[in-house]
């Protein structure tokens, strides 16, 4: 499957792995700061960089994505210090619409309040812990009322009403209003924190709201949303896209028309990080490279016949890149009635896809408009509540689309069960679900009692993992 200058090899046996220092070996395919210099609508400066550290090639080991110890610490100094976004702003419009968000055994519910701004809450009543809204979802109340022996709260948390006042009076209104997380909004994103302490959301963003600022998030709405159960630990899940090394051996359908092993990882710091993948090449792994033209008629499927042949054609000094942008940029605007002939030819193909610590991951390109969610389901650290947004630009005559209600997905279901879900699209996801079942056994099952990891391609994965042991060792 691979020609010559893409030969198998051990370590020892590439060129220059001796005299290299680690972490600055690279793939000697063309890298993507070098493919987009060519397209026709250049790339916005914050793409047209890298920023790339050596963190190390120790092992990680295998023990931190089943110990129950170390999955319980992680809700302790983690899931409840951080922030991690609940639901869109669309989710909760009008005042008194509250959606419930839950990791691990733990439980929020974040309010429209009349002046519109939002508040959240932790999700238990006062008087004997039962939770107010007994499971995830979004709904519409005048108050939050406790179904067991109604004690109530107005949408701001204070106390409204407690049946037989008479047996409380030690009870002061004042003292008992429900407990308040932090909450912040960003790109059309609610966001919480449970802690008290730490940075404000805008802090905690890094460089996203800059990187953003053109890609207009608050300006999309949710044309799907799905959730599956994955069958392992949260961070076995969410590692599996925080790669592309796995292409070649899981998903060899998207040789033709992505770039996997000359992909751009780049590290910005604890709590963000960003993969960067050209679309419309071939990959360095292929033996017999398609032309220009084969690639765009690869990466066209479905029925073509409706389409302008010309369209499609790439004319001399053009790249399949170009074509596939431009093409996309008019039938992508049509669909969604939005202009979208201020994107660059790498918006509209390109792989992008940013992590923000601990579980969010962010696709703002247009054809691939993904949101991920990673969270741990109650409080066994092998299972994990997978989810898939994708966010379409909103018309521009400013209708918003309402949004698309979750569709829960069995573990054993496939992933092209989700109405609107592209069937070929779909199975990638199951490829990648099958890794995921094998792996999380496999940590239990191997004599050797880590990952060894590469130094670039899955440099990612250490930087997550180091920023887990920062929180894991505060006190």
């Amino acid at each position: 499957m691979t020609d010559q200058s893409f030969a198998p090899r051990l370590p020892e046996e590439v060129p220059g792995a001796d005299s290299t220092p680690l972490g600055e070996m690279r793939c000697p395919a063309p890298s993507v700061q070098e493919i987009i210099k060519n397209d026709a609508k250049k790339a916005p400066p914050v793409l047209a960089h890298e920023s790339y550290k050596f963190l190390g090639s120790e092992d990680i080991g295998y023990e931190r994505y089943y110990d129950q110890a170390f999955f319980d610490a992680e809700i302790e100094k983690i899931w409840k210090r951080v922030w991690q976004w609940v639901c869109r702003e669309e989710h909760i419009p009008n005042p008194g619409d509250y959606y419930v968000y839950e990791v691990g055994h733990l439980s929020f519910i974040v309010v429209r309040q009349e002046d519109m701004s939002v508040k959240g809450f932790w999700n238990a009543c006062l008087h004997r812990g039962t939770k107010l809204r007994s499971s995830e979802g979004c709904g519409s109340a005048k108050e939050l009322r406790c179904r067991y022996h109604g004690w109530s709260w107005d949408i701001d948390g204070g106390l409204k009403h407690i049946p037989c006042p008479w047996d409380f009076t030690h009870v002061k209104s004042s003292e008992f209003s429900l407990p308040e997380v932090r909450v912040g909004r960003w790109g059309g994103f609610i966001f919480i924190n449970p802690s008290e302490e730490g940075p404000s959301l805008e802090e905690y963003l890094g460089v996203i709201p800059e990187h953003f600022a053109n890609w207009d998030l608050d300006k999309r709405f949710v044309e799907l949303h799905m959730a599956k159960e994955l069958p392992c630990n949260w961070k076995t899940a969410q590692e599996a896209f925080l790669e592309s090394y796995h292409v070649l051996e899981t998903h060899p359908q998207l040789l033709y028309g992505v770039g996997d092993a000359n992909v751009q990882y780049d590290i910005f710091d604890d709590h963000v990080s960003r993969f960067y993948a050209a679309g419309g090449v071939n990959s360095p792994h292929l033996e017999n490279p398609l032309t220009e033209q084969e690639l765009v008629d690869r990466m066209l499927v479905g029925d073509r016949s409706v389409l302008d042949p010309e369209e499609l054609k790439v004319k001399e000094g053009e790249t399949a890149r170009i074509v596939m942008a431009r093409f996309l940029r008019k039938a992508l605007g049509e669909k969604y009635k939005a202009d979208l002939s201020r994107f660059s030819d790498s918006e509209m193909i390109d792989t992008i896809e940013y992590h923000l610590f601990p579980n969010m991951v962010l696709f703002p390109g247009i054809s691939l408009p993904m949101v991920y969610r990673f969270r741990p389901i109650g409080t066994d650290p092998n299972r994990t509540l997978f989810e898939i947004l994708f966010l379409r630009p909103v018309p521009d005559n400013g209708e918003r689309p309402e949004p698309a209600e979750v569709h829960y997905v069995a573990e054993h279901e496939s992933y092209s069960s989700v109405p609107g879900m592209d069937p070929a699209f779909g199975h990638v996801y199951d490829q990648d679900t099958d890794n995921l079942r094998d792996q999380q056994r496999g940590f239990r099952a191997s004599k050797k009692r880590g990952q060894t990891l590469g130094n670039y391609q899955e440099s990612r994965i250490r930087h997550f993992e180091q920023v887990i042991d920062k929180y894991l060792a505060r006190d």
